[in-house]
This record gives C-alpha cells, sequence and structure tokens, in this order.
C-alpha cells in the first residue's frame, strides 16, 4: 500500500506535522538541555523528606497501637 499524505477526505495526515515537530524540537539548543537536571533536584529533595517523615509517622503510629 503506498503510503498517501492526505487523509480519505482529503485532509492532511497529521503525521506528518508530528514529525516536522520532533525534528524542530531535536534541534533546540544544547544550553537549555543543560539547565533542566539541575531545576530537577529541587523536587526530588522534597518527595525524599516526605518519603522519610511519611516512614516516621507510620513507625510512630505502629508503636503506639502495640503499646
Amino acid at each position: 500500500m503506498a503510503h498517501n499524505p492526505q487523509g480519505p477526505q482529503g485532509n492532511p495526515d497529521p503525521a506528518g506535522s508530528t514529525q516536522m515537530f520532533r525534528a524542530f524540537v531535536d534541534e533546540a539548543p544544547q544550553g537549555r538541555r543543560a539547565a533542566a537536571p539541575a531545576s530537577s533536584s529541587g523536587p526530588r529533595v522534597g518527595l525524599i523528606i516526605g518519603v522519610v517523615l511519611a516512614v516516621v509517622i507510620v513507625a510512630g503510629v505502629a508503636w503506639l497501637a502495640l503499646k
């Protein structure tokens, strides 16, 4: 079956636009990508603190329940 860039009603195939968008995004400057990992460390620290706090609370409730 041959590749038809238009749909059955003559509408353009959105896959072509998606491929062009991905090519555009892949050409982004490297400087912007390098800054992204530094900003992700903030939420990661908050997540670790939240998990530790949840474990302490569960341990405290279990200790009170078994007391």
